[in-house]
């Protein structure tokens, strides 16, 4: 039979800069989490549009796109829908790793809340650019809050790396 050991840790005895980088890590989770509302939001109201696109790049609005084609309107909400729940499960993990697990000094939390929100940038920033789809309205809430996070995420690794090895 295995044996599981916890090692519970004081939060209050956890490094002071893993603290605010866990907590900033946790603060660009939520923040993606809004950016999906606004993204699921528009869909259903007059914008249709997600954030920051407009006639400058797509040439047409929510009533043209629907009068064009109501199966392709029906299309374009449907992926508004997904992409904004994966957009928030994606805030959702991220928030909940750094919170509970690089607050702790967990490697692995570390290294899953960075690869988690990397995976699904990595895949969908690219795809903006070649379509002209990379206004700073469109893009301007992503990149803060993973400026935020990226601050977050350097300053929990040394303390992090340092309370790891202090405990070998």
């Amino acid at each position: 039979m295995a044996t599981i050991t916890q090692r519970r840790q004081n939060i209050a005895a956890t490094p002071r800069m893993l603290r605010y980088g866990s907590t900033l890590m946790a603060l660009a989770g939520l923040a993606f989490i809004g950016y999906a509302v606004i993204f699921f939001v528009r869909n259903f109201t007059g914008a249709f549009l997600e954030l920051g696109i407009g006639p400058g790049q797509v040439g047409v609005d929510r009533t043209e796109i629907r009068e064009f084609s109501l199966p392709l309107y029906h299309y374009i909400a449907h992926l508004h829908i997904a992409v904004s729940g994966f957009i928030a499960a994606t805030g959702l993990a991220t928030a909940a790793l750094a919170w509970y697990g690089v607050r702790r000094g967990e490697l692995w939390a570390y290294v899953t809340a960075i690869a988690t929100p990397v995976l699904g940038l990595a895949v969908a920033l690219p795809a903006h650019y070649p379509y002209h789809l990379d206004t700073l309205g469109h893009l301007g809430l992503i990149y803060l809050a993973t400026v935020v996070f990226v601050v977050g995420a350097a300053l929990a690794l040394k303390p992090m790396l340092e309370l790891r090895s202090s405990h070998t």
